[in-house]
């Protein structure tokens, strides 16, 4: 048995992106299935995992400490690339889509929207935009309602 995702709840995302520190904030997951009888909140459905996108600072440790100049940090967006195989039941349905369980791990990524910049004598280099992996676990404040997965 495992928890059921609802409105509310939290993606924590692990700091590491690559070699990026990413400043973190949580993601708050938004429930578009129907709300439950005992929590009154919707319940999250595979694609609410959307709902968690964060926007954070990072620093990129290869401009850290800066030899000449100022650095300045970036940022990013965080979303959630794939759920973990224990965050979808194989049992219930809600409007046809696989409700969210609290589970394990997910993959994220963060996408760098705003570079970095590294310092240099005349000119500050940019860091390169990209997209960086990671990880993160959802809590959630469900503790009555779950699924046998």
């Amino acid at each position: 048995m495992d928890q059921v995702l609802m409105t509310g709840d939290q993606a924590i995302y692990n700091p590491n992106f690559g070699t990026l520190l990413v400043i973190v904030t949580p993601g708050i997951l938004s429930g578009t299935g129907n709300a439950t009888f005992t929590s009154k909140k919707p319940i999250c459905v595979q694609g609410d995992e959307m709902s968690a996108t964060v926007i954070c600072s990072y620093t990129n440790p290869v401009f850290v400490p800066p030899v000449t100049g100022p650095y300045v940090g970036g940022m990013g967006k965080i979303t959630i690339t794939a759920l973990g195989p224990d965050q979808l039941s194989t049992v219930t349905k809600c409007g046809g889509k696989p409700i969210m369980l609290k589970g394990t791990t997910f993959q994220a990524q963060f996408q760098v929207t705003i570079p970095a910049m590294g310092p240099a004598p005349t000119n500050p280099v940019p860091d390169a935009p990209t997209a960086y992996p990671g990880t993160g676990q959802f809590v959630t404040m469900n503790m009555t309602v779950k699924d046998s997965k």
